[in-house]
């Protein structure tokens, strides 16, 4: 049985958890701002908002180092709500292993809203959850624990296509903030 550490308590990390533990997985959650919670699982989920990663690799950064690592992040300017935060062609996935070179990172729930994760649907489709990176076993272990909760997964290849989700994911947040379309919406893909 996989086990999952996820920092954050919001909505998006009750959703995710949700999904994980409707699947037989272990969850324990940790609040980002929790210095002194050990990171115990076998993959760890940042289900905090961008500007929170850096204060969890200031305090976990040494038990993160060597980890699998789950970027849900979508680096917007949230003072502006207009533009992301991160080098151009990069990604916040990206930024996060260049600081942990040695960890696996995967970047996947960030196109998602946690009403489409929790409901299991996007409209009348099945909720997917895309998942990037760079190490092949780590991604099939996080979509085979996303598809043992009841979601569909879609391997969407390297971590370079994280620049990609977090522009999918930018696009979904600014509509549904505009109230073009509904929180319980967004993207979907059909087979």
């Amino acid at each position: 049985m996989t086990t999952f550490t996820i920092f954050g308590t919001g909505n998006m990390a009750t959703a995710i958890g949700g999904v994980l533990t409707a699947g037989g997985a272990a969850v324990s959650h940790i609040a980002h701002a929790d210095t002194s919670s050990a990171v115990t699982g076998d993959i760890v989920i940042l289900a905090v908002p961008y500007p929170a990663v850096a204060e969890i690799l200031a305090t976990h950064g040494d038990q993160l180092a060597n980890a699998t690592i789950v970027d849900i992040t979508n680096p917007l300017n949230f003072d502006t709500f207009d533009e992301l935060v991160v080098p151009a062609g990069s990604s916040a996935a990206t930024e996060l292993q260049r600081a942990l070179p040695h960890a696996r990172v995967l970047k996947a729930f960030n196109t998602n809203f946690a009403a489409t994760l929790a409901s299991g649907k996007v409209g009348k489709a099945e909720t997917t959850v895309l998942i990037a990176g760079d190490d092949s076993d780590a991604k099939a272990t996080l979509a085979a624990a996303v598809t043992a909760g009841g979601l569909a997964a879609v391997d969407a290849g390297s971590l370079e296509r994280a620049h990609e989700f977090e522009a999918i994911g930018f696009l979904q947040l600014t509509l549904a903030a505009a109230e073009k379309i509904s929180w319980t919406g967004g993207f979907s893909l059909n087979n």
